[in-house]
């Protein structure tokens, strides 16, 4: 009997939180809708466990909860039904740690809830490195420090305990909301968490973590001086509190050639850091300074940036694209070949190097950009799926180019400065004073239904070189789309065109 007894305490107190025990089963009966049981129990391993329900009308499953809101584990069957008797089926697969949920079951106004119980609900206390090696769906409790912070709506941050580097996506409070602000996690803070493991991209992390505490770290950037500075240099002053065993200060490699230190000076918990820094012949440029303080054998870390003001880097679209991914600012120039969205400012642009996407730039669409437009953007080299691309674009300028019909631009007035897009078939120009070269210059005829015009002299692309034309392939009969100028000499009618398209 003491065996029994002792069996019967530990159901009891496993299942507290969702009934209390009862001497029979069916522990509420309300008038028009009866369970057998509002208490589930379903086998670790995976298995189906059954509930008879009596209804005087129709019934349905209104809701099942938890406390993250999602019960993709559990299958229910039938979730609706009509008066009298049903058999209710729940389901769960095999499991590596006890889950609960609540089912609302409706019926004429009434609500019954079933609790389900999968196991025995346990947290793994771990490292981050042992996380990483674990299994998915497994839950662990890990403790580190937060080294950075990836977004601050849902809570993606990465935590260090000194064995790895684990990221976290999502972070939930202990309703199951995210409330990342309520958290006051700041980077250098030591952190605990708990939740199920996850893989994305064949590496692991905690998915929708729930958050256990914090403990602010021993060192704060209280305040900073000059962190954005000129192209000419000069100095940054950083000022740290600082409870724990010292400062410690690091500058990433990649910035010690234009950043050092010039000065330390401490008293009491306060330690002022002032950095310099050189002059910026390149574009603009950042880095993340990491201040150190260690107690009890931890290490507590805090962080601040800061911000150099470069040159602007002006690159052909092949060079921009061949750069590293960063805030360096570039200069590109190219014709507007295709509009994927106007709206959000995404196009191709292309000069006579290549082409490249501009991913969001700043008033595409204010500024009526569109296809053929000659357009000049300032902005960072940014990458999608491994591709290529311009971010944080502004429109510098803009040449608007009009299409235009032959006989149309031969009535326009002569300027170099003014571009319109004319297409046609290559032909040799009958008109005196002309030549046909298709192998060095590009001096021909272009001609379509109106009328004809010569060319005189095509560069392969914008911002591309004069006498290359060859290089291009072109043949008498070939349909060309030209970007021109339209100019004269002694009476013939010219067109100086950019190459833009067979």
């Amino acid at each position: 009997m003491k065996r029994i007894t002792k069996i019967v305490t530990t159901l009891c107190a496993t299942t507290l939180l969702f009934t209390a025990c009862s001497k029979d089963d069916s522990i509420t009966q309300l008038d028009g809708l009866h369970v057998s049981t509002s208490y589930v129990s379903i086998a670790e391993s995976g298995a189906t466990s059954k509930i008879t329900l009596n209804t005087s009308s129709d019934w349905k499953i209104e809701k099942v909860t938890t406390k993250t809101n999602k019960v993709e584990w559990l299958t229910i069957s039938p979730t609706e039904g009509h008066a009298g008797q049903t058999e209710i089926s729940f389901t769960a697969p095999a499991s590596l740690d006890g889950r609960t949920a609540e089912v609302l079951i409706t019926a004429n106004g009434e609500i019954q809830h079933i609790n389900i119980v999968q196991g025995l609900p346990t947290i793994t206390k771990a490292t981050c490195a042992a996380v990483l090696a674990g299994v998915d769906n497994k839950s662990y409790r890990v403790t580190g420090v937060c080294t950075s912070i990836n977004n601050t709506n849902y809570g993606n941050f990465y935590l260090n305990d000194g064995t790895a580097s684990l990221y976290v996506y999502g972070t939930k409070d202990a309703g199951g909301n995210y409330a990342w602000k309520s958290f006051g996690i700041e980077v250098g803070d030591e952190v605990t968490i708990e939740g199920p493991r996850s893989t994305y991209n064949g590496v692991g992390q905690l998915k929708d973590a729930t958050f256990i505490s914090v403990k602010k770290s021993l060192i704060k950037v209280d305040a900073v001086e000059n962190d954005s500075l000129p192209v000419t240099g000069g100095t940054f002053t950083a000022h740290l509190v600082c409870k724990g065993q010292g400062v410690s200060v690091d500058i990433p490699n990649d910035a010690k050639s234009w950043l050092a230190i010039s000065g330390i000076q401490t008293t009491g918990t306060t330690t002022t850091v002032q950095f310099t820094a050189q002059p910026n012949t390149g574009g603009d440029r950042e880095t993340t300074i990491e201040f150190r303080t260690t107690e009890g054998g931890k290490t507590y870390t805090s962080q601040t940036k800061l911000v150099q003001v470069g040159a602007i880097v002006a690159a052909p679209i092949n060079e921009f694209k061949q750069a590293a991914v960063s805030t360096t600012q570039y200069r590109i120039s190219g014709i507007v070949t295709n509009v994927k969205n106007a709206a959000q400012g995404n196009f191709t642009l292309k000069d006579y190097s290549g082409d490249v996407f501009v991913y969001k730039a700043k008033d595409f669409q204010t500024n009526g950009i569109k296809v053929g437009d000659i357009v000049t953007l300032v902005g960072e080299r940014g990458e999608y799926n491994a591709t290529p691309q311009m971010v944080k674009a502004s429109i510098e300028d803009h040449k608007k180019v009009e299409q235009i019909s032959i006989a149309d631009f031969r009535t326009k007035p002569d300027s170099k400065d003014t571009y319109y897009m004319i297409k046609g078939s290559v032909a040799q120009s009958t008109e005196a004073n002309t030549k046909f070269d298709l192998t060095k210059y590009g001096n021909f005829a272009l001609t379509d239904a109106t009328g004809n015009v010569y060319v005189y002299g095509v560069i392969n692309g914008w911002g591309g070189k004069k006498g290359e034309f060859g290089t291009l392939h072109v043949a008498t009969g070939d349909q060309l789309t030209l970007i021109a100028s339209k100019t004269s000499y002694k009476g013939l009618v010219e067109a100086i065109a950019i190459f833009y398209s067979k």
